[in-house]
């Protein structure tokens, strides 16, 4: 029988417990970094896996035009498939104050266009208008799934005929049952509106069993569609050209679907590099605490093999001897831990790639979890070899320990001897076995501060965005809806001065909307005409326009025409195309068919040039006073507008959050979750530093106290090692952690996009010291009250 198998029965026998931990450790690691980063490759693959068995829509066309002729744009070349939907709401009476909107007209829906996979059930019977199916946070947000009953409430066809509605709508009851839970990329919760209104879709048999209830009695109303290309995104170009041909419009508004895709990708692909932080702050702790108990049990082996060095024993031997029980219990850690990962997948992914997975569940990562499974073993038998052969050298070598310069400063300065010494065990290894891991608890420590402050800044960040619209360019908190289509429904000049007259309002901006096209894009653009008062426009750079040629554009814009200040762009509108100056990178506000951060400003001049009379839609932007109620505001505004001739159909909103801010919300919690991991980390290494020290430097404690230290002494020698790896954590730790956080933060200013303002953690800057000092002596408790509790003759008579 070899010396190895002799050596790792003994040890069996002998550390049981030991291995048995060691092998727990590596589980319990493995777990964490496997389950992190095969979540994070889950996450950030979800929605191209989602993209691929959907047949997702590549255009999204809203012509808002009652009678438009679909048919004809079904026709045209590169048209693969046209699923139209009605731009109408349904109402469901078991969840009071719920709609749903955007109902399928035709039977392409959920078949040739959006074919969503089923997370449950089965798709609705395009001939059943009793049939519904729901997203997948609808049954948890409500307590509703397959199998249960809804009640489906529709509109008169007077109320469907009209823009707004006021009271309880008047039209028939369907009762409908859910049979299915559904998901695509266009039929998929947001992160804004998890479950919310845009979460209940009616099999397209509704609609045309009751079309009048939804586009009123004269087809007033109007249907607008999402369309897939045989080319996809590529085909766009010329299917803008076809419809424009067949229409006669260049005012079309069009969605290029590829760009909310790559948005959303954006989203999920943060979270996921989030993931692989903590998978790698995950591995740096267990390499820290793995490590140590490794190198803890190899250097006890080495120490006993030494007495057989005489008898012929070799060092590969030796080190075989020692190896063979740590790199056993990681084969057994590792295989319990990539079990453990497996699981986990359950539960992935995470955030906002969560609502775009198409199977979501079980499902093991092949690549990650047999990668891991080798890579643990292979890193503890590294690591074990590498502390045996230190072992190894260090009881024969005969050199003098390394100094602090720290250490030597505060002899030269005549400190008192703890002062000295617990310098010395805060900054200097050591030697053989009085040695203590003084680097790792160094790291940890800045580590620890760093994460600390780095996520409590970019939080600062986030709760300052979350408080503030501004940061998204929304200066205007209340719209009131003019007209539509080139029609005024009421007299605006009166709606606009009734609105200036409340001592709430700041400013009232007189915009009209309306879609060009520009080299392949659209472009909402809004007139910026101040009727009473200012409201400013949040720019990122340059200026506001100030005459008819020129522009501001919203980053995404400017972005997608490759645009910046001093640019020229082709805006084609009704009135055909015109050359226009970008003087400025700007947001506007958040509309109903764009996001804030695409679209343009015009002067008034500029606007009628690209447009001439014709708009899409007339608003009055209502800029308030600070500290004023916007719901007040509205109520009196609402209020006000029965006594202006047609007021009763001028509808007053609160302006919505823009759904970037959910989104920036959303991974608020990763920094903070891998800040607080850091955290624990310091704590782990810095514990186990101070308690080795004592542990392992007994000896110098001993001498210390014989030649009349006292135990207070001791204590505070512990304590000013505890303070020392505080200070030096804080020292590094707070300038980086302030930068790496507001590096952060900015990266993800301009990806979503929004203002970006120096976010600024004033209370955890001033508490990180204190409470930096008072968790490392808290820490030094235990092992303080040990040295002054140590055995001094039993200690100095057997070393």
């Amino acid at each position: 029988m070899s010396l190895v198998s002799v050596w790792l029965r003994l040890e069996a026998r002998r550390r049981a417990r030991s291995l048995a931990v060691l092998a727990l450790l590596v589980a319990v690691a493995t777990t964490t970094v496997l389950a992190a980063l095969a979540g994070a490759r889950r996450g950030d693959s979800a929605m191209a896996r989602l993209n691929a068995v959907t047949l997702p829509a590549d255009a999204v066309v809203l012509p808002n035009q009652p009678g438009f002729d679909w048919d004809a744009v079904r026709a045209l070349p590169g048209v693969a498939a046209v699923s139209g939907f009605a731009v109408a709401p349904f109402f469901v009476e078991e969840l009071p104050g719920y709609f749903g909107y955007l109902p399928p007209v035709d039977r392409e829906a959920f078949r040739t266009v959006e074919r969503p996979v089923v997370l449950e059930g089965r798709l609705a019977d395009p001939a059943r208008p009793d049939e519904v199916m729901v997203t997948g946070y609808f049954p948890g947000a409500y307590g509703l799934g397959v199998g249960d009953t809804l009640t489906l409430r529709l509109l008169s066809e007077r109320q469907a005929g009209d823009f707004i509605f006021s009271g309880e709508p008047g039209g028939p009851r369907v009762w409908a049952r859910i049979v299915g839970v559904i998901r695509s990329p266009w039929y998929s919760d947001k992160l804004a509106d998890k479950g919310a209104w845009f979460s209940v879709f009616p099999s397209p048999a509704l609609f045309a069993a009751h079309p009048k209830n939804f586009l009123g009695p004269s087809s007033s109303g109007f249907v607008n569609a999402l369309v897939r290309l045989d080319q996809g995104e590529r085909g766009l170009p010329a299917f803008r050209a076809g419809l424009a041909k067949i229409t006669g419009r260049t005012d079309i508004e069009i969605w290029n679907a590829a760009d909310v895709a790559r948005h959303r990708q954006q989203v999920n692909a943060y979270e996921s590099l989030c993931l692989v932080f903590f998978a790698l702050a995950a591995l740096a702790a267990a390499i820290v605490l793995v490590g140590q108990s490794v190198a803890r049990y190899v250097a006890a082996g080495v120490g006993e093999l030494q007495v057989l060095r005489a008898s012929g024993l070799t060092t590969r031997q030796c080190l075989a001897a020692v190896c063979a029980g740590p790199f056993l219990a990681s084969v057994a850690g590792s295989t319990l831990g990539t079990a453990g990962a497996a699981a986990a997948s359950m539960w992935t992914p995470i955030g906002a790639a969560s609502l775009v997975e198409p199977a979501p569940g079980f499902s093991a990562d092949p690549l990650v979890l047999g990668c891991g499974w080798a890579a643990a073993p292979l890193l503890v038998l590294a690591g074990a070899l590498a502390a045996a052969w230190l072992a190894v050298v260090s009881a024969r070598s005969e050199a003098a320990p390394v100094r602090s310069v720290v250490a030597r400063a505060a002899d030269r300065l005549g400190l008192p001897v703890p002062l000295v010494a617990g310098a010395r065990f805060a900054l200097e290894r050591g030697q053989g076995a009085s040695s203590v891991p003084v680097r790792p608890a160094l790291v940890a420590a800045v580590a620890g501060v760093l994460g600390v402050l780095a996520s409590f800044t970019f939080a600062a960040g986030v709760a300052d965005a979350a408080g503030n619209p501004t940061r998204f360019g929304q200066t205007f908190q209340l719209t009131a809806y003019l007209g539509e289509s080139g029609e005024d429904w009421a007299a605006a000049e009166q709606v606009m001065t009734a609105a200036a007259r409340d001592p709430d309002v700041a400013g009232v901006n007189d915009a009209r909307v309306a879609v060009a096209e520009a080299g392949g894009v659209s472009v909402t653009v809004y007139r910026h005409q101040s009727f009473a008062g200012s409201a400013d426009v949040v720019l990122l750079s340059g200026r506001m326009p100030e005459g008819p040629g020129e522009v501001v554009l919203a980053p995404t814009t400017a972005r997608s025409l490759r645009a910046e200040v001093g640019s020229s762009v082709r805006l084609a509108g009704t009135t055909g195309p015109r050359e226009m100056t970008v003087r400025g990178i700007g947001f506007v506000p958040q509309g109903s068919h764009n996001d804030y951060d695409a679209g343009a400003w015009a002067t008034a001049d500029g606007f009628e040039a690209m447009f001439g009379a014709a708009f899409k839609y007339h608003l009055a932007l209502v800029a308030l006073r600070p500290g004023a109620d916007p719901q007040a505001v509205l109520d009196r505004l609402t209020k006000g507008m029965a006594g202006i001739g047609g007021g009763d159909r001028i509808s007053v909103e609160a302006m919505q959050p823009p759904e970037q801010l959910a989104e920036v919300q959303d991974v608020q919690i990763l920094p903070l979750f891998l800040g607080g991991f850091l955290a624990l980390l310091a704590v782990g290494a810095v514990g186990h530093a101070l308690a080795t020290a004592v542990r392992r430097r007994r000896h110098e404690v001993a001498v210390m106290r014989a030649l009349g230290m006292t135990r207070a002494q001791s204590r505070l020698v512990v304590f000013t090692q505890a303070s020392l790896l505080a200070v030096a954590g804080l020292a590094f730790g707070v300038p980086l952690g302030v930068a790496l956080g507001r590096t952060l933060w900015r990266v993800v200013a301009e990806r979503t996009p929004l203002f970006y303002e120096p976010p600024v953690a004033l209370w955890a800057l001033l508490a990180i010291g204190p409470a930096a000092v008072l968790i490392a002596n808290l820490l030094a408790l235990w092992p303080g009250r040990h040295a002054a509790r140590l055995r001094i003759g039993h200690i100095l008579r057997t070393e």
